[in-house]
């Protein structure tokens, strides 16, 4: 469980931005929400603990427990669609002692799951049998995530497993052919669903989209994310501050609804202006980056999908947020890692971070 560390291994730097975005984040949302922040600071301090113990516990002894925890964070996401509650149309929480969100705990699960798997059948990997089992794994608790309903976390969470069956070995030759179908039945997809009488999406999601695509057309559909353009636009270079008491802001103006959650970004770039939101971007691509390449020097392959995919995680979810609050993806509800309020996110991206610093205190070693 525990092992002998050399302390030049220990990624330092990687603690420090994602405590350093982690406090930009709590400022944030004090400023939009600041009921919000004593949550979210203690969400921080378990994080940071929880983070710096797993950092030391040898992830290989935490893999052997990834069918167990498979099939919690299954049961736990079976739970919320009987017994969760419901907020703002979706159940997406569950309130055993405390309330939590499965779903964010579930995408670490998940990685570690499949880190392990595909580990275990690496030179197996392009069967049919392996790839079938694994897409009917990663199946079930998607398909009980999108039933919430929670298409962003659902897509993200899709993503994050192709590129671990990618860095895993899949064949280019199966990437492609995957490929050639999905790319016109994608096309095939979004021509469907901009029907007025479709019936593949909720009407909602729809919505969404086509206010996305014809904003003027959709204007009460299209306010959400035309006001965050506008909140950030307006913070221009330096910002107008937390904590402004402008009555031109637009998010004192309560222009943009869940501040402190999806459109964060949007209350970054009005309050800490275009060097703010930089900073930020640069930290979530940092905190990527470093975790990939942690990955690249890991002594064995699980160590490598677990670092591949905490990196890709963070900055697909980071890069869905940014482009949702600047109006380059279709409107959906998606946190920013680190900086949006969430004490089950903040908490379990410190986790997946914590196992990755353990990766990386067991490097390769190469031969002299």
């Amino acid at each position: 469980m525990f092992r002998q560390y050399k302390l030049r291994n220990y990624s330092f730097l990687l603690v420090a931005a994602v405590i350093t975005i982690s406090v930009i984040g709590i400022m944030v949302i004090g400023s939009a929400q600041q009921s919000s922040q004593i949550r979210q600071m203690a969400g921080l301090v378990i994080g940071v603990i929880a983070m710096l113990v797993l950092s030391l516990i040898d992830y290989t002894w935490i893999l052997r427990f990834h069918w167990v925890m498979y099939i919690v964070g299954c049961g736990l996401l079976l739970a919320v669609l009987l017994i969760g509650e419901e907020v703002g149309g979706a159940t997406r929480w569950i309130r055993i002692g405390i309330q939590f969100q499965p779903s964010d705990l579930m995408k670490l699960i998940l990685i570690l799951f499949f880190a392990d798997f595909f580990a275990r059948y690496e030179n197996r990997i392009n069967t049919v049998s392996v790839i079938l089992t694994s897409l009917i794994l990663a199946g079930i608790p998607l398909l009980l995530i999108y039933r919430e309903p929670d298409m962003s976390t659902t897509i993200i969470t899709a993503l994050v497993f192709c590129v671990i069956i990618f860095a895993a070995g899949l064949s280019f030759r199966i990437i492609f052919s995957i490929l050639a179908v999905l790319v016109p039945s994608a096309a095939i997809f979004l021509s469907i669903v901009i029907q007025p009488n479709q019936t593949l999406i909720k009407d909602y999601q729809r919505n969404r989209i086509m206010a996305w695509l014809r904003p003027s057309e959709f204007t009460e559909n299209a306010a959400q994310q035309q006001n965050s353009i506008i909140a950030i636009g307006s913070g221009q270079l330096y910002g107008k501050g937390l904590n402004n008491n402008a009555v031109y802001s637009v998010k004192n103006g309560n222009f943009i609804s869940e501040p402190q959650t999806d459109f964060i970004f949007a209350v970054a770039g009005e309050e800490l202006g275009f060097i703010g939101c930089v900073a930020i971007v640069l930290l979530e691509i940092l905190i990527a980056v470093m975790c990939i390449r942690i990955g690249l020097r890991a002594k064995q392959k699980a160590g490598s999908l677990i670092c591949c995919g905490m990196g890709t995680l963070v900055l697909f979810q980071s890069f869905l947020n940014v482009g949702v609050t600047t109006g380059l993806l279709p409107n959906t509800g998606i946190t920013l890692p680190f900086v949006s309020y969430g004490v089950t996110s903040l908490i379990s991206f410190c986790m997946g971070i914590g196992i990755c610093l353990n990766v990386g205190l067991q490097p390769r070693r190469y031969p002299a």
